[in-house]
């Protein structure tokens, strides 16, 4: 759920297919956040939308106890911010993964 623009999000313990795919980046990016249900790539795109648009520094605190999905969590925003970079400089959509992504990712 939301709180503004707080996210509070439950770790599943199980894969859902297709939540954090390609498609749901592009999804996600055509929209503000509380247009759409809630999700991690909403916050990561209101985040991108305060950089560039309004020149603001942003912060994203991700917090949780051992196990609750803080490392997951992470590289999922910075996957959708890598594809909006990407997306910005006319990369195609298939081509968003990129080896600045991959080094951020695996670091």
């Amino acid at each position: 759920t939301n709180i503004g623009s707080i996210l509070a999000s439950v770790n599943p313990y199980k894969p859902i297919p297709g939540l954090y795919s390609v498609d749901a980046i592009d999804l996600y990016r055509q929209h503000r956040l509380g247009e759409l249900p809630p999700h991690i790539f909403a916050t990561a795109n209101e985040c991108y939308c305060c950089l560039w648009k309004r020149h603001d520094s942003q912060c994203v605190l991700i917090s949780g106890e051992s196990g609750a999905g803080k490392t997951e969590s992470t590289k999922l925003l910075l996957k959708f911010l890598s594809a909006m970079s990407q997306t910005s400089l006319g990369a195609p959509a298939l081509e968003k993964s990129t080896r600045v992504e991959e080094a951020i990712l695996e670091s």
